[in-house]
Order: structure tokens, then sequence, then C-alpha cells
């Protein structure tokens, strides 16, 4: 048996299928055993967790822009991982945009790979791309180690990731399927919202007026995008997996593929689950992200998608970027950049929000750690308190408050 050199103990301990008193022994970092609150074995710290605090697994959160190389001023891995620990995440994936270069190549992601040198506060992997024309680069990305694939049906905000056909879809699903990786995708379609925008002008309505953006991105480029990658998935038997989730209207069909046995899963966001549109301001370009924030009904539709499994996770999908290129002055939501930052945040606020909801801890952790480690395939090493998984361990107080308020 290995000597155990940490033991972390509380009388709140989140484990695979129940909270109560109980202590994790820990060795060279794994888990060696979970045993009774007053089960000490002799030699090693230990760490004593308050009365009413919660142990937790760390969280792991799979949606990450981290943006290095190139463009390291908007995040990089230094400030991203920190943010990530005080938030009690202890496993990123960071997405393959906004970095220069995309990680849409294996010489991409060596170069990602050498600008963690040295930075690194928590454990990070990396999602490869699927772009027109790299194809031939998919297997190689996998077998370097990338955890799957992502894509956008619509431009991704970057020039360097352009969004993929339905014609670039059909050659790289099967061979994700043959790879047995996953396809994460920016479910967007462009037409619905070409249209949207086509019937309206954003100087006539008013371009600081959150009501135009969210016209400019309706529901419908949501709903046929998810429904037009359910059926790929069924066609090429790749498992496809829908990033940030906005529109309620697509829970049905969401729901319906996974009754009939469609590898889909889906994860939403804290903005999603905390805003509601009805309460931005205008001009108000800091809560400007795409798929947008939309009405408070829709928010509780989603809470009732987590509660009955439709939506698999929550994760962040933290986007920095400089304040300039919000617009603040200009409060222009047609113009400023689209992405909300939240990693430090992700577990008060979905906390403050599921409390509310009768939701309950163990909920709390399949859906920010649990699920996230399976959709990456680290449930061996991540995700839960339990024997032979790596001791990442958050200890968090549930009814501590504070306030965050705008640097």
């Amino acid at each position: 048996m290995n000597q155990t050199d940490l033991v972390i103990r509380g009388r709140r301990v989140v484990t695979e299928n129940a909270i109560g008193p109980a202590s994790a022994h820990i060795s060279q970092g794994r888990i060696v055993g979970i045993a009774g609150f007053e089960e000490i074995p002799a030699g090693g710290a230990i760490v004593e967790a308050g009365e009413d605090s919660i142990v937790m697994p760390g969280l792991v959160d799979t949606h990450v822009h981290v943006n290095e190389p190139g463009r390291a001023r908007w995040e990089g891995f230094e400030t991203a991982t920190k943010a990530a620990a005080a938030g009690g995440i202890t496993t990123i994936v960071d997405m393959p945009l906004n970095s220069i270069p995309a990680t849409t190549t294996l010489n991409a992601l060596k170069s990602k790979l050498e600008a963690t040198r040295g930075k690194l506060h928590v454990d990070v992997g990396f999602w490869g791309g699927v772009v027109p024309g790299n194809t031939n680069e998919l297997a190689n990305l996998w077998n370097a180690g990338v955890v799957g694939f992502k894509c956008f049906l619509i431009h991704s905000g970057v020039d360097e990731f352009p969004n993929v056909t339905r014609s670039d879809l059909h050659e790289a699903m099967p061979k994700l399927a043959r790879l047995g990786a996953k396809l994460i995708v920016h479910a967007e379609l462009p037409g619905p919202i070409e249209a949207s925008c086509g019937s309206f002008s954003a100087d006539n309505e008013g371009s600081q007026s959150y009501k135009t953006f969210l016209r400019s991105r309706p529901r419908e480029a949501e709903n046929e995008a998810v429904e037009s990658m359910i059926r790929l998935s069924l066609e090429t038997g790749c498992r496809v997996h829908i990033v940030h989730h906005s529109s309620a209207d697509a829970l049905a069909i969401l729901r319906q593929a996974k009754t009939s046995g469609a590898r889909v899963t889906a994860e939403t966001c804290p903005h999603y689950l905390h805003f509601a549109a009805e309460d931005i301001p205008n001009g108000a370009t800091e809560f400007k992200c795409c798929p947008p924030i939309r009405e408070r009904e829709n928010r509780e539709q989603l809470w009732e998608a987590l509660r009955d499994g439709t939506i698999d996770m929550i994760v962040s999908d933290h986007s920095p970027c400089p304040p300039e290129m919000k617009l603040p002055e200009q409060g222009d939501f047609m113009k400023a950049w689209g992405g909300i930052s939240s990693l430090q945040l992700r577990l008060p606020v979905i906390w403050t929000e599921a409390i509310a909801r009768g939701f309950t801890i163990n909920q709390l952790a399949e859906w920010l750690c649990a699920a996230p480690a399976r959709l990456v395939g680290l449930q061996e090493r991540k995700g839960t308190i339990s024997i032979g998984r790596d001791a990442d361990i958050v200890i968090w107080s549930p009814m501590r408050e504070f306030r965050v308020e705008p640097g």
C-alpha cells in the first residue's frame, strides 16, 4: 500500500454518490484511500476543512480561450491558470483559437506547448481545430494528445480560424469518427443571422440597444445548427458536443436526439444561467457574447434542461479581451468584441443560482467537475474524489458572501 503523505478531511466531502464526513488519503498527488472522518493513518500532513466547508473535486473547465501565443495581451497562460486556481478550477482545456497560430496543425500545437513553459498553475489540455483544408492534420493532432476538435459553423471572429461548410464536415467527421475523437461545435448557422440582420438597420434601430443585438442573433440560428449537427452525427458516427448552448427552443431537439441514442452532448455557461436580456442596459457591451444572453424565461428553461439531463455540464467559455475592444465609450453592440470572462467566478455564480432553485452540491459537482472530465476523456484522472484519481480538490464555503465589482 502507498504511504499516505497528505490527508484532507471534512464534514461535507463530496464523493461520487454522496456528501458527508470523510477523509481523502493522498500519496504523491493521487488519492489512495477514502475513509471515515476519524480514520487518519500515521504520518503525513492533515488539512482540516472548516465545519461548514465543502470538500469537492477540483473543477474542470473544458471551454477556455487563453489566446497565447500571439494574443497574450488578451490573456496568457500565466494569468489564465492563476484565475482558474483562484476559482477552484484545477484543469482547463484551451480552445484552438484565438491564439496565433490557431491550433489546427501539429506545428501550431507545438508552438502552444512551448508557450506554456513555466507558466502553468493548474493542469491544461488542448482542443484541436477543424477548419477548411486541414483534414490531413487531424490524425497528427489527435496522436499528439489533443482531447478533441472544435469547429465553427459561422465566422469565428478571427480570420485565422475560418468556419467550415457542410462539405468540410462531410470530409472531417468520418475521419474523427474513425479516430474516436469528439467534434465540439459553435452551433450558429449564418443564414438565419443574415436574414434577421437584413430585415432591419442597426443604424435605425440603434446599435447601442441590446434588443438590436439580440435580434441580430436569432434563436433560429442555433436551432437549425443543432438539428444539422445531430443529423451529421447520425450519418457519420462522429460524436458531437454543442458548446455554449443558449436557445431554449432547441432543447426539445437535443432531448429527442438523446432519447433516440444520438451521440450528442451539450453545455451551457454561467452568463446564460445568471443574466437576462431584459436587465442588460443599452451600451453595456461587456455583456456581448455569441450566442447571446437571452430572456429570463429562456434562462429558466436552461436550468430545467440541466435538471433533466438535456444539458450535461456548465463551463465558462472564458473569452477575455483588452477593455478597449468592448468599445465602452461607443457602446456599440454590433461592433464590440463578443466574449465574457468568468473563469474565476464560475463556481460562486453557479452555486448562487443553483441553490436558489433547489439544486444540490452533488448536482453541482456533476456539472462542474465530473461531466466536463468525461467530455475530454479524463474521467479516470479527474472529476471525482475517488481512489486512483488525481488529488485535485477544492475546499470552499457555500455560505460566504462577496460582491464582484468591475476593476
